[in-house]
């Protein structure tokens, strides 16, 4: 099986060619073909955080929102708000985490309440990932959000660059900042190792949902392979993770029955024995 020689794809997952003697995946010919400058994209996002005063965070209390939270706050002095989207199945841990940092932080929390079980259960019983459904949902309430509010910025914990920017402009003028835009996993467990951040044990290298571990391992038995695969493998295109790391992320999760049972439970599906 041809495997891409610069990220983690290989023929079940994407398109292989060969270029110039090398297997290269649909997305790395693109990607060489189009290669961002990095240094472009970082002074893009200094720049724009020169002019946020105010901002949401998106924070869902794991370790990414967690880096942006303090970024936000202690690098680029950003009056912020934590505002965190529990869709009924976050960890209690990523609930008490949210709660530790944002105190250490002196920074306001505000947790609002949605149920998406619509969105999981779907995943769990068509074995598809949930993930694009969450995010658009939890970013269309925090724009909304950010409205009544008054607030022009969300602040985010992604490290991929929307394309060649760090941002990208939302309905009504609202702008979304991927504040981790290029940091590489490194740089980011610095910043965690300076906080009360506790990492909990969670099922699919998650540190706040208890959705994705059950989603990840039904989709894996239905096609093999991982739905985070296409996200692992940009961040090892854009030398933010290594391979060896990365191939564990996208590995098959192991998951506690009793923590399957009561999350299916939860969503009233019946697991076939």
């Amino acid at each position: 099986m041809l495997k891409c020689s610069l990220c983690i794809h290989d023929e079940r997952t994407a398109k292989i060619k060969i270029v110039d003697g090398k297997p290269l995946c649909k997305e790395c010919i693109n990607y060489l073909a189009h290669k961002p400058d990095k240094e472009k994209i970082r002074a893009e996002l200094e720049e724009l955080m020169r002019k946020v005063d105010k901002a949401i965070v998106a924070f869902s209390g794991g370790k990414d929102s967690t880096v942006a939270l303090y970024l936000a706050k202690d690098k680029y002095n950003v009056d912020v708000e934590a505002v965190m989207i529990d869709h009924g199945f976050m960890a209690r841990e990523a609930i008490e985490n949210a709660k530790r940092i944002a105190k250490h932080l002196e920074v306001p929390l505000t947790i609002l309440h949605h149920d998406y079980s619509d969105i999981f259960r779907e995943a769990l019983l068509k074995g598809k990932s949930p993930c694009k459904k969450c995010s658009s949902r939890t970013m269309e309430k925090l724009r909304k959000y950010a409205l009544r509010k008054g607030i022009k910025y969300i602040i985010t914990g992604h490290e991929l660059p929307f394309g060649h920017h760090p941002y990208r402009l939302m309905s009504n003028g609202i702008v979304q900042i991927r504040l981790l835009s290029l940091m590489s996993e490194e740089e980011r467990f610095e910043i965690l190792n300076k906080l009360p951040f506790k990492f909990p044990e969670l099922a699919g290298y998650t540190t706040n949902c208890l959705i994705l571990g059950p989603a990840l391992r039904r989709y894996y038995e239905k096609h093999g392979y991982s739905f985070e695969t296409r996200r692992i493998a940009a961040l090892v295109r854009y030398g933010l993770i290594n391979k060896e790391k990365a191939l564990k992320k996208i590995s098959k999760p192991e998951i506690p029955e009793e923590i399957e049972e009561k999350i299916y439970g939860k969503l009233g599906i019946i697991q076939s024995k």
